[in-house]
């Protein structure tokens, strides 16, 4: 069965699911929504670097798209917009997204049983999930398969963010501002949300009771300037954020899922970069692993924000027929089967996006 997929928006993330759409035997590109108006009109391919024009041209009405009668819609807006997926849901859209969404619990009690009774009338889906959260939370729920009994759990994303080009988000994680400003750790905690979400859920997978869920975090000053290209980190001013948002089933933080960031060279970090995702699981045994994000052989985009990107995209992307079979409502992780990606199928020319046009 080949299923009719919409993508939505075609930024850093949203092109690298087009390309992978596009990729797929089992997948049908039917239309391509547009946020920024110069991209109105231009064929999907000339958006994602595929090789051969697809005759789907990028629009921004969205009533053009529904009536293709997509079975599913890769969801990649930065954040989410309740209207947007309401609109989507409720026209029977299935939605698999990367847009700050594990289980919905950071949206409002009104907001969430919006998007519960767009799935109801919609008899549709909607299921977020990325790198992280996202893939480190099935790691980690596979990881304690091999346990007789989980005491605690921690994930932590400890890298270098420099290669990340969005001011906007880094700012928002706190990046360039004076560390003792008043409400940036609130700030933060907000802004960080979708990792609470990923706790509890990986708290509820292992059978605690969560009553509670809290956040700490420490920022680092930079010792001296960064000049990233597309923002800079004066010295004196954040150039690390470490924060871990926990999950507690009384008094035993059952599950902590945060970051470990610096932003270029000029920033020792309270804990060592591991360059990757450490999960760790403590209980009997002990079970650690680190995911490493690594280029092919053949990668030739400079620097590797791209291959983050895909990253990002692709545990979303292959969702796709997951989510179309699965029953309405919301679901995560932990109610899939495990995701898997699919052998490339052929084309003439790249099999990988160019960078952005």
């Amino acid at each position: 069965m080949t299923l009719r997929v919409v993508q939505w928006t075609t930024g850093n993330i949203g092109r690298r699911s087009l390309h992978a759409v596009l990729s797929r035997d089992d997948l049908e590109l039917v239309g391509v929504y547009a946020h920024g108006a110069d991209k109105v009109g231009r064929d999907a391919a000339e958006l994602c670097g595929w090789p051969e024009p697809t005759g789907v041209l990028a629009t921004n009405d969205v009533a053009e798209l529904l009536r293709a009668e997509p079975d599913a819609c890769c969801y990649n807006p930065l954040w989410p917009d309740v209207d947007e997926l309401v609109t989507l849901l409720e026209a029977g859209v299935n939605v698999c997204t990367s847009a700050a969404w594990i289980t919905g619990g950071k949206q409002t009690e009104r907001d969430r049983r919006r998007i519960q009774e767009a799935c109801e009338r919609g008899r549709s889906t909607i299921f977020g999930s990325g790198a992280h959260p996202g893939m480190t939370n099935l790691v980690g729920m596979v990881l304690t398969g091999a346990c007789e009994r989980v005491d605690s759990m921690v994930i932590t994303e400890s890298v270098d963010c420099s290669t990340y080009e969005s001011a906007e988000t880094q700012r928002a994680m706190g990046f360039g501002r004076d560390p003792d400003t008043a409400g940036l750790a609130e700030s933060v905690r907000r802004e960080s949300e979708v990792f609470a979400e990923s706790a509890v859920l990986l708290a509820q997978a292992i059978g605690a009771v969560v009553d509670r869920v809290t956040f700490d975090v420490e920022f680092t000053a930079a010792t001296g300037d960064s000049d990233l290209g597309f923002m800079t980190i004066p010295a004196g001013t954040v150039g690390g954020v470490m924060g871990h948002h926990r999950a507690w089933a009384g008094e035993q933080n059952v599950v902590s899922v945060g970051f470990n960031w610096i932003m270029g060279a000029h920033t020792v970090p309270p804990k060592p970069l591991q360059h990757g995702h450490v999960i760790q699981v403590f209980g009997l045994p002990n079970m650690r692993t680190v995911l490493h994000c690594l280029p092919p052989a053949d990668w030739d985009e400079p620097g590797f924000m791209g291959l983050g990107m895909v990253y990002t995209a692709m545990p979303v992307t292959n969702a796709v027929p997951y989510v179309v079979a699965a029953p309405p409502g919301i679901v995560t992780l932990a109610d899939l089967p495990p995701i898997t990606g699919r052998v490339a199928r052929p084309v003439s020319g790249r099999l990988r996006p160019t960078p952005a046009p």
